[in-house]
């Protein structure tokens, strides 16, 4: 799969681990995932952003090892925040698990379908 970070000079610059856009060409299939809440596997809802944020990318890795792929594969995600205070822990969290990998990114602060979640996250994947 060959893939472009595209960062035009002329708009405004990422910051915190993301590309404006991202250009795939050349790849197999993509994986729809699916906004993924931070519930483990029996039910429970952890306590606080910060073990939440983690839940949620356990899970978003889950789902893409199903489905055969990892997070490199990932080239879109959008993040839905509770509340905007939760902003910069999400990004280092986030960051956490991407490490250097850059995909296209939104994050939208909205109410949650459970009022007990901080945060759900959807993912596109190619492959």
């Amino acid at each position: 799969m060959k893939r472009d970070h595209i960062n035009a000079l002329n708009a405004p610059q990422p910051h915190g681990g993301y590309s404006q856009a991202v250009s795939i060409e050349e790849f197999r299939r993509l994986l729809f995932v699916s906004g993924q809440i931070p519930v483990t596997s029996d039910e429970v809802v952890p306590e606080g952003f910060e073990a939440q944020a983690r839940q949620v990318w356990l899970n978003v890795d889950a789902q893409l090892k199903a489905a055969g792929m990892t997070k490199t594969g990932i080239v879109k995600i959008t993040t839905y925040l509770a509340d905007r205070h939760h902003v910069m822990a999400n990004r280092e969290i986030r960051n956490d698990y991407l490490g250097s990998h850059a995909p296209a990114m939104t994050v939208v602060i909205t109410g949650i379908f459970d009022s007990g979640w901080l945060l759900e996250v959807e993912v596109v994947a190619a492959q």
